[in-house]
């Protein structure tokens, strides 16, 4: 068995005549052209897409390949690791854990070169790209319709937005900057980056007309009797409210959940029931009568949106997309 060490190995004779060899430390050039430890692209993607289909035919008509092609990139790699990456089941094939650390890693390292494919591809702006991460809802409600200001006034700029709901690594992803709805508290765990407050929440219950016939609005006894939309990552919200209104709702956690307050949005505006929202991500749906507030009092709170950023020095197109961001929500 040959066993490739790095080494380099170098011919000599001894006082007989007879040629033998002996390793040789490797210098600094042969480290520099030593093969790093990466499976092949290819074995890669056909892990990748085992591992998210959890079965090779799929996995092999996503990439156009047989099965048996798949099947054997699988266990290619799974000789390469020295482990096995899935389990074979009556039902198909499930990752084992370190197969699903692995495959998670794979999809971070995948989609990231991916990314930076795409922007080499796509790059002709001379003015430099910005990365954002943002809250969805956030995002498509409020930035997105203000990004063509952005884009007359700093044309030489591309803004690319990628959702996330929770704090990061930085470190871990080609981001520049994130916006990020929280309360002051949430932002100083924020391990490695400095925030900017940009709008202060004011969270409204609103409905669709027809849940308030003639009224103008409801009494927080009515609202306590009717269905609640829940946001799966404020739970406590309509507690809160209640707590504020000074009654008891042993109902407030009851009602269908959703994880974005899009989700919620389109609920009520289909009139399924009363939801606590953001007054600024319901504008449209406001201006346009499909959703009207419900009841007066706002939900007071401590969360606001911010703009987030690791710590160090940050690019020019950056530096311009914060400032334009400070002057619009100042407005």
């Amino acid at each position: 068995m040959l066993l490739h060490t790095g080494m380099r190995w170098e011919n000599t004779y001894s006082q007989n005549g007879v040629q033998s060899s002996l390793p040789v430390a490797p210098t600094n050039h042969d480290k520099k052209n030593m093969r790093r430890k990466i499976p092949s692209s290819h074995t890669l993607l056909c892990f990748d897409a085992a591992a998210r289909h959890r079965s090779l035919t799929r996995a092999a008509v996503e990439l156009s390949l047989t099965q048996s092609a798949v099947s054997r990139q699988i266990l290619a790699l799974e000789e390469y690791l020295g482990t096995t990456l899935f389990r074979r089941t009556r039902h198909g094939m499930e990752l084992t854990p370190v197969g699903a650390d692995y495959a998670a890693r794979v999809a971070q390292r995948l989609g990231a070169l991916e990314q930076d494919t795409l922007d080499i591809m796509g790059a002709s702006a001379p003015g430099g790209d910005v990365h954002l991460a943002s809250v969805p809802t956030f995002a498509a409600q409020w930035l997105i319709p203000r990004l063509g200001d952005f884009a007359r006034a700093h044309p030489g700029i591309t803004v690319h937005i990628d959702t996330r709901t929770r704090p990061f690594l930085f470190a871990d992803t080609a981001l520049d900057a994130a916006i990020y709805a929280g309360t002051p508290e949430q932002l100083q765990r924020w391990a490695g980056t400095h925030s900017q407050r940009l709008l202060d929440e004011e969270v409204v219950v609103v409905c669709h007309p027809r849940l308030l016939g003639k009224r103008k609005s409801l009494k927080a006894e009515t609202l306590a009797s009717m269905p609640l939309l829940q946001q799966s990552t404020r739970p406590e919200a309509w507690g809160q409210w209640f707590t504020q209104a000074q009654m008891e709702a042993p109902r407030a956690l009851a009602g269908p959940r959703y994880e974005q307050f899009s989700m919620t949005v389109a609920a009520a505006a289909h009139g399924l029931g009363l939801a606590l929202v953001p007054h600024l991500l319901i504008a449209p749906e406001l201006a346009r009568g499909e959703l009207v507030i419900a009841h007066p009092l706002a939900l007071a709170s401590q969360r606001g949106y911010y703009l987030v950023r690791p710590q160090g020095a940050a690019s020019g197109a950056l530096e311009q997309f914060a400032q334009w961001l400070v002057q619009m929500t100042a407005g």
